[in-house]
């Protein structure tokens, strides 16, 4: 997009913004270049502090993005395959799981286990969806009870099926494939080659003070209830629209996985018409153009950013409420 583009592009969600009394930040660059970067509305209602461009918040689905790119991390060092079987790094566990399934099965959605979180059961942000304490769930090993016993749904790479509990297998593959927690192995090969220094899986029953609180929608409460108590694979992360900018960046440039193995991260391999857009790895990717988009949505959170590698534009809005973030990419999209 030129300049001015940009600049009535900036104008639309403001303004929409300030029409929906939008809690959350945006972030709008060129090649790192701020157009519009603004915080609106509290990061925490109870003590009156706002939100910031500094202040992190919760990704949810977000984080899949660099679930998928740790494990090529790890395929790049060796350690792992695309064809690996996941029984070959799981034992025993999950035996639910088909022999058959592979790490690029999980990948791309297209794995066919069982799901411990189905969105496809039309499930409200305020559902208590999880089977397992929430504070329980601290660390990968840990959601093996929560992510066992659903059983396979379909063969191995008979269709694409958005699956949660796909990531966290992953999380574990790659956990016990590189001898280290997953939460270090993500912060060493995503984020700190691409200089994210305030991203991290933070834990819901003791945020920082420069971390947002997320809200349901039902007046003042928030979602400490509702998530893990420290995000995993699937999703978790906390960050802010200044680090998101600098990941696209980082990523498309090379400077966390060589740049022919981001292409191939980022091609399309499945058109998945009720979203309206097509699916990598790990990535969302427009439906007619080469941007890539990372999309997440939970109790207490929702966001979407999106790179455009022609103008090397970077679009952020995140919210701490899980509706806030719509109506602005709404506009987004109709400008």
């Amino acid at each position: 997009m030129p300049p001015t583009d940009l600049e009535s592009l900036a104008r639309t969600l403001h303004d929409t913004a300030v029409q929906q009394d939008f809690s959350g930040a945006i972030s709008l660059d060129a090649d790192g270049d701020a157009v519009l970067a603004q915080a609106y509305g509290l990061a925490d209602r109870a003590h009156g502090i706002p939100n910031a461009l500094e202040t992190r918040f919760g990704t949810a689905s977000v984080s899949k993005g660099f679930t998928a790119l740790a494990i090529h991390a790890l395929i790049e060092d060796g350690s792992l395959e695309l064809d690996t079987p996941v029984r070959s790094v799981l034992g025993e566990d999950l035996s639910v799981i088909d022999d058959g399934v592979t790490v690029q099965h999980l990948l791309e959605h297209t794995s066919g286990i069982g799901d411990y979180l189905d969105e496809s059961d039309d499930l409200e942000s305020t559902d208590y969806v999880l089977t397992v304490p929430t504070h329980t769930l601290a660390n990968t090993e840990s959601f093996l009870s929560a992510i066992d016993g659903h059983p396979q749904v379909s063969p191995p790479g008979e269709r694409f099926a958005y699956n949660n509990g796909g990531y966290i297998v992953l999380a574990l593959v790659a956990e016990r494939v590189a001898g280290v927690g997953f939460h270090e192995l993500v912060a060493r090969r995503v984020f700190e080659p691409a200089g994210m220094t305030a991203t991290g899986y933070l834990r819901l029953d003791e945020l920082p003070g420069d971390a947002a609180v997320g809200y349901l929608g039902i007046g003042d409460r928030t979602n400490v209830l509702h998530l893990p108590v420290r995000g995993n694979g699937d999703g978790g992360a906390y960050t802010t629209a200044g680090d998101l900018s600098r990941f696209w960046r980082s990523l498309t440039d090379g400077r966390i996985l060589p740049q022919p193995t981001v292409a191939e991260v980022l091609r399309p391999r499945r058109t998945v018409e009720e979203e309206g857009m097509r699916y990598g790895r790990g990535f969302w990717i427009d439906l007619t153009k080469p941007d890539p988009i990372l999309i997440g949505g939970d109790a207490g959170v929702s966001i979407v950013t999106r790179f455009d590698p022609a103008t090397r534009t970077t679009m952020t809005i995140v919210s701490n409420t899980p509706d806030g973030a719509w109506p602005l990419y709404r506009a987004y999209r109709n400008s």
